[in-house]
């Protein structure tokens, strides 16, 4: 029996085993981790393969599709724009996205990422348009989370998922950055000046606290200095009225020897001439001082 009867005889078993044998091949899809498969059925969607093993009707199913879910970067954008306060700008943008819903970017949008690429560039001109251009440079933060809500919104339609949106720089032309320099240099200047003119003042509110307590202190000292006269006149009066003017002429002698005393102890040679009445003063105070021991 030959290879040609035998072939013979069995062909058509040989067919069908072939045919079971391509069907388990074409009827088996694996799909990878980081891709999904858009399966077709004469020309319209039947199903969105997800990793691991799926099977398709053979012969009547393709895999039309197959898209990555990994998320991507938009090439780095410039575009013009206008602040509020008619300053003109060069934005620098980025965009990171990832497809969650295949079916929809295949038969939604041709280009995906020329479509987020327009559509990030037209929200990120209306967003600046509306605020001025120091709250563009201080405000950044709010300003990218504004233009990331309005291009998720836009896009959803698309079967996107935008997980990023970065305003990478804000550039300006030399004329308006001269200008903002020569305004930055002024407004340095005027807090140089206030910052001097606040110390003066200070300076002059420190003096005057000064002289104020300088002449509250004398005031008190002068008070005590009066009190103290006026307790020693007190004293005076209450011995007076007590020892009679016997006392007080006693006192009167004693400051009129101490005040000689006192000349007699200036410097040289010098001759004192002593009135009758200091010698008088002597003898009076000698006499009481006497008369009391």
């Amino acid at each position: 029996m030959g290879f040609e009867q035998f072939l013979g005889g069995n062909a058509v078993f040989l067919a069908i085993a072939a045919f079971i044998i391509l069907s388990i091949f074409l009827g088996v899809r694996i799909v990878p981790q980081s891709e999904k498969h858009v399966v077709e059925r004469f020309g319209r969607l039947r199903s969105v393969l997800g990793p691991g093993i799926n099977f398709v009707v053979p012969f009547l199913d393709r895999v039309a599709h197959k898209i990555s879910i990994l998320e991507r970067q938009l090439p780095t954008a410039s575009q013009d724009a206008i602040t509020a306060d008619n300053v003109l700008v060069k934005v620098e943008t980025s965009v990171f996205y990832r497809i969650t819903e295949p079916e929809k970017t295949v038969y939604r949008i041709r280009d995906v990422d020329g479509a987020i690429a327009t559509t990030v560039a037209g929200i990120v001109r209306s967003e600046i348009g509306k605020i001025e251009l120091d709250q563009v440079q201080s405000n950044r933060a709010q300003l990218i989370e504004r233009v990331r809500e309005q291009v998720t919104a836009m896009v959803d339609d698309w079967g996107v998922e935008v997980t990023r949106a970065e305003i990478l720089d804000v550039n300006l032309d030399e004329q308006t950055r001269a200008a903002m320099l020569q305004q930055l240099n002024a407004e340095r200047a005027r807090r140089a000046q206030v910052m001097e003119a606040e110390g003066k003042k200070r300076s002059v509110e420190l003096a005057a606290d000064a002289d104020l307590y300088a002449a509250e202190q004398q005031a008190k000292a002068k008070r005590v200095t009066a009190d103290a006269e006026a307790y020693a006149t007190s004293a005076i009066a209450i011995a007076i009225k007590e020892s009679g003017l016997e006392a007080a002429q006693y006192q009167l002698a004693l400051a009129q020897v101490d005040a000689l005393a006192k000349v007699a102890q200036g410097p040289g040679k010098q001759t004192i001439l002593v009135p009758a009445q200091a010698l008088d003063a002597f003898a009076d105070a000698f006499k009481m001082l006497k008369g009391r021991g």
